[in-house]
């Protein structure tokens, strides 16, 4: 537990859901409203294109921090807790929740929740989260609160407040031709991109349901999931510069 004197505006809500692989999604709750871990399991859904939210990482892969005003003293008190799984991270943590050096408390383990060997069966389901994407999200939502029967529903539509951009590149097929405009297009991302991003080759041979979700059809295309708008740029990706374009980024400088 920490004190200290701070302006009304810096009282909030910290909650981070990790990934086992080490990305980061979180949000910052002024407001501290409840049902954040459901909007983040469905925004991590949405972002790394999994087959359903992640709910399973809930409590095991998340921290959480609390700044509130203690009406006794009228000095503000932070409470932050961590579980065991990513209490590794607290450099992170105090770096995009702006807490300086605090030190995280560890979270008990739940009883029949948290254990490691369970976790590991999902891995084959959710293989993405397994894997580091080098990503840190914060989501913004501006209605954080809905009926419990509606929130599944709506939470797809909210906006999201992100760093990082979602591509896809469809294929047809494994070729000569298509390692090189992937090894083309990892080189200008890696040394053009400013934010962090995914990118999922989808060979519209094996899985042409994407393709149709997508609106693809013809390869290559190259397809701007997030941040919206949705980008689609087909055919020509050997133009750096039109790439950039359709992504709306900014070089690196």
């Amino acid at each position: 537990m920490n004190t200290g004197k701070v302006s009304q505006n810096q009282l909030f809500k910290g909650i981070a859901l990790f990934t086992p692989g080490g990305d980061l999604i979180y949000t910052i709750d002024p407001s501290k409203q409840g049902r954040w871990h459901l909007h983040l399991c469905a925004a991590l859904q949405e972002i790394l294109d999994l087959v359903e939210p992640p709910h399973f990482l809930v409590p095991c892969y998340t921290a959480t921090v609390d700044h509130w005003l203690d009406p006794r003293t009228q000095q503000v008190r932070t409470f932050a807790e961590a579980y065991p799984a990513v209490l590794r991270h607290q450099a992170v943590l105090n770096a995009i929740f702006g807490t300086g050096d605090l030190v995280w408390q560890a979270a008990p383990w739940p009883d029949g929740l948290c254990d490691r060997m369970v976790l590991s069966t999902y891995r084959a389901s959710f293989p993405q989260l397994w894997e580091d994407h080098d990503l840190i999200v914060q989501l913004d939502i501006a209605e954080p609160t809905f009926p419990s029967e509606r929130v599944a529903k709506k939470v797809q539509n909210l906006p999201l407040k992100t760093q990082a951009y979602v591509l896809r590149l469809f294929v047809a097929g494994h070729s000569a031709a298509t390692e090189k405009i992937l090894h083309n297009l990892h080189e200008l991302l890696e040394r053009s991109l400013a934010q962090p991003y995914t990118l999922k080759v989808v060979d519209v041979l094996t899985n042409p349901e994407q393709a149709e979700i997508d609106q693809v059809t013809a390869t290559p295309t190259l397809v701007k999931v997030w941040p919206h708008p949705i980008r689609r740029l087909v055919g020509d990706l050997d133009r750096g510069d039109k790439i950039l374009q359709m992504l709306g980024a900014q070089e690196k400088t």
